[in-house]
């Protein structure tokens, strides 16, 4: 099993940065990708970024692509989302998730395709 654990959220004004952090722990040497989803208030999860373990490769939502940076730092198995300009309209729970069996790139913005996910952190962005 692997366990995901975020931080880092919080409030910030429009125009501000945030550093999100998404520990695993647990079984994590197969890890074959991690990424972030966000969930606006009243909708759907959406797709933000995913970094593949291998590569490695990483994958930007157009909405955050000029503004949002992946990182990892494989000592401590902890994916960071570093997110610079932000938006009202980045307001979400945003959730680490992890896959560990190959998965095509395509799939990688899908939610359905990661088994693990942490219980979210919580990003508010003021006017």
């Amino acid at each position: 099993q692997v366990q995901l654990v975020e931080s880092g959220g919080g409030l910030v004004q429009a125009g501000g940065s945030l550093r999100l952090s998404c520990a695993a722990s647990g079984r994590t040497f197969s890890t074959y990708a991690m990424a972030w989803f966000r969930q606006p208030p009243g909708k759907e999860r959406e797709f933000v970024a995913t970094l593949t373990w291998t590569g490695p490769s990483a994958y930007y939502a157009d909405s955050v692509k000029t503004r949002f940076t992946l990182s990892r730092d494989n000592a401590k198995n902890t994916l960071y989302l570093q997110m610079n300009s932000l938006k009202p309209e980045d307001t979400a729970v945003y959730y680490c998730a992890l896959v560990q069996q190959p998965t095509w790139s395509n799939l990688l913005r899908t939610s359905t395709s990661y088994p693990y996910w942490g219980q979210g952190t919580q990003v508010t962005v003021s006017s």
